[in-house]
């Protein structure tokens, strides 16, 4: 098994994203989506019950009508707020083994890198959902890990290298989760200059 990865900066793209690995016969537990949720898009009341901020979500990904219906909050340090399914976010709360969520963002790159992606680009990753970004992974098969990364680049998938350039630029080295969450404002400055990039 090989992991793909994308980095969007729009969660629209990000949904047609994992749509279309769904679509392409990648099944749902394969298939992990954590996006920032700053912005405050998801509440309580419209994600899977019992995935209150915080809150470990082994118990509510995977939904019956595909990866997307099982969204839960929780809270990851240095990012925030974010809506999270799939086996990343299971992993990265440690929810099989009942860990806390304090965890979380070690365990995000931790896992991240675990399953194939290098550090430096786990940081990005990390680093785009902090600023407002949704990540969508899926473990498939060696044979259509260049299918499954095609469908990821279809939905205006954020090129990992580019985008650490960008960060560099600014003085950034690497994702700091004792950074506090990036504002409501901030990550709508944010998105607004990646769509002018």
């Amino acid at each position: 098994m090989r992991t793909v990865t994308g980095l969007f900066d729009s969660y629209s793209d990000a949904e047609v994203a994992v749509s279309n690995l769904e679509r392409a016969g990648i099944p749902s537990d394969d298939i992990s989506i954590v996006s920032n949720n700053g912005d405050g898009r998801y509440d309580e009341s419209n994600v899977a019950e019992g995935a209150g901020t915080g809150a470990g979500i082994g118990a509510v990904v995977g939904g019956a009508g595909g990866l997307l219906t099982g969204l839960g909050l929780m809270a990851i340090p240095g990012v925030g707020p974010v809506v999270a399914a799939g086996w990343l976010a299971a992993t990265a709360v440690g929810a099989v083994a009942g860990a806390a969520v304090g965890g979380a963002t070690g365990g995000i790159i931790g896992a991240l890198t675990e399953s194939g992606v290098s550090e430096a680009d786990a940081h990005v990753y990390a680093e785009g959902v902090r600023r407002g970004g949704t990540l969508v992974t899926a473990r498939v098969e060696d044979s259509r890990h260049a299918e499954a990364e095609a469908l990821l680049k279809q939905s205006s998938w954020v090129d990992p290298t580019t985008r650490r350039r960008t960060y560099e630029q600014e003085g950034w080295t690497a994702f700091d989760p004792t950074l506090n969450p990036y504002a409501p404002d901030q990550i709508a400055g944010e998105r607004d200059r990646s769509r002018r990039a």
